[in-house]
């Protein structure tokens, strides 16, 4: 199956289970890999036959920095139905939401959760 990805996209928002990253909010980055037939698309030069990745990314920007989650899970569950709802050429997305700033006493380059989610 053909793919795009959108890779490393930040967004500011208020998720997590202390008070204190819900007041103050931190950066999230987010990684999508969308997979679906790319082939009319390429053939025809049709944006029609493909996914508008300016459009997810608006789209996804409006999960992450809108009404806040506790867990990541939870943001990266959002955001694989939204795509699955929105574009009915994906037959599969990878989500992952990287939260670097997460609040664990210690030294580490990044905490995230990756999921997977098929159309039904």
């Amino acid at each position: 199956m053909d793919r795009i990805v959108l890779d490393h996209m930040e967004f500011y928002g208020y998720h997590g289970c202390l008070s204190e990253e819900r007041q103050q909010g931190q950066k999230f980055f987010v990684d999508l890999t969308m997979q679906l037939d790319l082939r009319a698309a390429g053939e025809q030069d049709d944006l029609g036959q493909t996914v508008n990745y300016a459009d997810v990314f608006t789209k996804i920007r409006s999960v992450v920095e809108g009404e806040p989650c506790r867990l990541i899970e939870a943001v990266a569950e959002r955001i694989a139905s939204m795509v699955l709802r929105e574009y009915p050429r994906v037959q599969c997305v990878d989500v992952t939401v990287h939260k670097p700033s997460a609040p664990i006493p210690g030294d580490f380059r990044d905490v995230a959760v990756a999921i997977t989610r098929e159309r039904a």
